[in-house]
């Protein structure tokens, strides 16, 4: 699938679970480096290139939402976090700190394997319209991948850069979560699944302070959401706090 090996970090403290999936990965192809705890893992991410990081959340030390929170103060790297836990709040938290998607352990390695390639298609994908995507003062350049406004980049992660995407193609349209899920984040959507809702959460939080009330995602119950443009002399608001929870 691509000229050269792509490059992935395995955080996570389960030895016989890691041996696991850096033989699988390698077999489909990946270069792949474990690191047995949060500290060891952080310090590899910041210190070498890696197209991917499989983050596990429950580890002794420093956990894997310490290490997503450090990550992302100067990375926007791609982050698929692993979760042991049932509880629906430990995946929202990871994917609002920018976690791109998130597993539920145990999970075939074969669907952890196509789960990563979605991501970095996402991450890596160069459209042939190289012209700006403009709705309202909103840019998104999708050969760039970047988002911008009166002159100020937005940072969203790589999934986010995608939904956005999305619905600026669609703008003033409603656009299905049916559609949502296969085209951002590659897969179906689940029972009592609120991955793409987290990230519109996200990707409003960051818009927000830069366009105010001039762009807007509105949600359309029962569909889906739609980019919308308001008047321009709506001024600039505030980001809303986010509720997160401690996870030890």
């Amino acid at each position: 699938m691509y000229k050269t090996p792509r490059r992935i970090l395995i955080i996570d403290d389960d030895v016989e679970l890691v041996t696991l999936l850096v033989d699988y990965f390698t077999l489909e192809g990946f270069q792949t480096t474990p690191a047995h705890n949060g500290a060891a893992g952080l310090s590899l991410a910041e210190t070498e290139h890696f197209d991917l990081v499989v983050l596990d959340v429950m580890m002794p030390g420093m956990n894997g939402v310490d290490v997503l929170k450090r990550l992302r103060e100067h990375s926007q790297i791609p982050v698929l976090m692993l979760t042991a836990r049932g509880d629906p709040v430990d995946r929202i938290v990871g994917l609002e700190l920018g976690a791109d998607d998130y597993v539920q352990k145990p999970c075939p390695p074969r669907e952890l394997v196509a789960r990563i390639n979605a991501i970095l298609r996402r991450a890596s994908s160069m459209r042939t319209v190289t012209a700006p995507i403009e709705v309202g003062p909103l840019k998104v350049d999708s050969s760039l991948r970047s988002v911008s406004a009166f002159g100020r980049e937005i940072e969203l992660t790589s999934t986010e850069f995608s939904l956005l995407e999305l619905l600026a193609r669609h703008a003033g349209s409603p656009v299905s979560k049916e559609e949502i899920y296969p085209k951002v984040l590659g897969r179906q959507m689940g029972p009592y699944d609120r991955a793409i809702d987290v990230h519109v959460s996200s990707i409003r939080h960051k818009i927000v302070p830069v366009v105010g009330q001039q762009v807007q995602i509105e949600s359309i119950r029962g569909v889906g959401y739609q980019l919308i443009v308001r008047s321009p002399d709506a001024p600039p608001e505030e980001a809303p706090r986010r509720r997160t929870r401690r996870t030890s």
